[in-house]
Order: structure tokens, then sequence, then C-alpha cells
């Protein structure tokens, strides 16, 4: 649930297919991500979950499965 989520927004900003995204994707190896990108990407998430990222924990994250896990664990999901 969460990771398709997550997808669903990343695929949304960066413009590819949902089927290109893995946990294991990195938002500066495989995305070509710039700090824009990546904040996009928090705030598109915060407004879906409505929750906060904070800009430290935000500049942890750098791949899909970091995003998926901070969620779960402050939502409290498995």
């Amino acid at each position: 649930m969460v990771f398709d989520k997550v997808k669903q927004i990343i695929s949304e900003q960066f413009n590819i297919s949902e089927d290109e995204i893995t946990l294991l994707t990195s938002f500066t190896d495989d995305l070509n991500a710039d700090s824009l990108d990546v904040f996009q990407v928090i705030m598109a998430i915060e407004e879906e979950f409505e929750m906060e990222i904070s800009n430290e924990e935000a500049e942890k994250v750098s791949t899909v499965g970091d995003v998926v896990e901070y969620i779960k664990d402050q939502k409290g999901l498995d």
C-alpha cells in the first residue's frame, strides 16, 4: 500500500513508469534527481500521507525504500 502510493507519486513527479521504480531505486543515481526534485517528492508525500518530514530526515532519504520505511515508521504501519 505505502510502496504503491510512493511509486505513483514518484512516477508522476519524474514522468516514468511505475514498473521502473523499486525499493532500491536511488533518487540521485537512478532518477537523476537534484535537491529540488527530492523536495517536491517529499512535499507530495507529506500531502498524500498527511504528515510532515523534517529537513533533517529528508536529507537522509536516498532511495525509494528509505521513504517507504520512514512513512511506515511514522505511521506505525508494517
